[in-house]
């Protein structure tokens, strides 16, 4: 029969599983043994067991430490190189391809108007100039290596209406005294640049652009152009983000190389008390590549510091340039420049990047983990070889 329990009694404590007790006990033992390892104590043991620990504990230590550090260095080293090699000039030159073609189009329109028919020299040499420049910021985007296969299919999309816009404002130009059909063809050649009209307030401007549609009718140059300079843009501020792997990698890193340093020290004063060796230089080596540590750092941040600034500037290239500043910075090179003209906006970001590290180190990060492996190195083939002349020179019977 089941005894009732009283009112008002407490209920029994709940015993916890068998499992779970078992696997508390792994891991204080295993808590126990790493700190042994990490952090023996010199008070009370013996010189045998002592450098046993040490053999074991600071060439892994050491490895840990240079082995995380080297990968977050050389993680965000590649990100610098990522933004400012391929992913700033990108967005650069799709800023100045969607400004030209915005620039040359109104130079068509305005010298069709007033009756310009000779030739293709009828255009403008404007029109001539900025078409070329237009398709020479494309190429270059193609070449720049930023852009993904699926993307890199769209650029050649854009490319292609490039060529059928010129042929649109070609036709134009053959059919410059009917103003019917050059109206018409001139609207054409408009929408293949724009899938929106131009706003009421923008058509009064000598260059109006458009914003770019979205959704399945967005297929015009500036829609197709915008969506790459989006894809960019977050990937810029991607790499300009920490992410969660570099700092658990730094976090890891620090930790251990905190303890390498302690534990090195530690094992020099050891060897100095108990073996009279006032200086081991193989671990007075091991312990140089500790100097360069405060360098790799402070390039670490400084870099993660310049990607951040670059975030605002990639999004004032997509959103902030326009062809009237460009317009306006190409007929008054010697006014003060703009601040949204795309040439100043991309040598910003270029002084940024080249700001945001410490050039000596370029070069650096691929020999960070090997050096923790000769640090390891030294340090093992040290204590082992310390740790084999004292068992063979220790008399038979005394403390080890």
């Amino acid at each position: 029969m089941r005894r009732r329990r009283p009112a008002g009694a407490s209920p029994a404590p709940v015993r916890l599983p068998r499992a779970v007790r078992a696997a508390g006990v792994v891991v204080a033992e295993l808590a126990r043994r790493v700190r042994r390892y990490a952090w023996p104590s010199t008070a009370g043991s013996r010189n045998r067991v002592y450098l046993r620990d040490r053999l074991v504990a600071l060439p892994l230590l050491s490895v840990v430490a240079f082995g995380s550090l080297g990968w977050a260095y050389a993680d965000g080293r590649d990100d610098t190189a990522q933004v400012r090699d391929r992913l700033a000039p990108a967005l650069v030159q799709l800023a100045n391809a969607r400004a030209s073609l915005f620039i040359a189009h109104g130079e068509a329109v305005r010298n069709l108007a007033d009756g310009r028919t000779a030739g293709i020299s009828g255009l403008g040499e404007r029109y001539r100039t900025r078409v070329a420049r237009a398709t020479q910021s494309l190429n270059q985007v193609s070449r720049s290596g930023a852009l993904t296969v699926a993307e890199e299919q769209e650029l050649r999309v854009v490319s292609a209406l490039v060529v059928d816009y010129t042929g649109w404002i070609g036709r134009a130009q053959g059919h410059a005294g009917d103003p019917v059909l050059r109206d018409a063809e001139l609207t054409y050649a408009r929408s293949m640049l724009c899938s929106a009209p131009v706003a009421a307030p923008d058509a009064r401007d000598r260059d109006p652009s458009c914003r770019p549609g979205t959704g399945a009718g967005a297929t015009a140059i500036v829609d197709r152009v915008s969506l790459l300079e989006r894809h960019l843009g977050e990937r810029l501020a991607g790499r300009a983000d920490w992410g969660t792997g570099v700092p658990a990698a730094a976090a890891t890193g620090a930790t251990a190389l905190v303890l390498f340093t302690g534990g090195l020290w530690r094992t020099v004063s050891f060897l100095r008390r108990r073996f009279r060796i006032r200086l081991s230089l193989p671990l007075a080596a091991a312990a140089l590549p500790l100097l360069a540590v405060p360098l790799l750092t402070a390039d670490a941040l400084l870099a993660q510091h310049a990607r951040a600034a670059a975030v605002p500037v990639a999004d004032a290239l997509a959103h902030r340039t326009s062809p009237a500043t460009e317009t306006i910075a190409e007929e008054r090179p010697f006014d003060g420049p703009d601040p949204w003209a795309v040439a100043v906006l991309g040598d910003r970001v270029d002084e940024e990047l080249d700001e945001g590290r410490l050039a000596f180190l370029d070069g650096v990060a691929p020999f960070v983990f090997p050096a923790g492996l000769v640090c390891a190195g030294l340090v093992g083939g040290s204590l082992h070889a310390y740790r084999r002349e004292y068992l063979v020179v220790a008399r038979p019977g005394a403390a080890v």
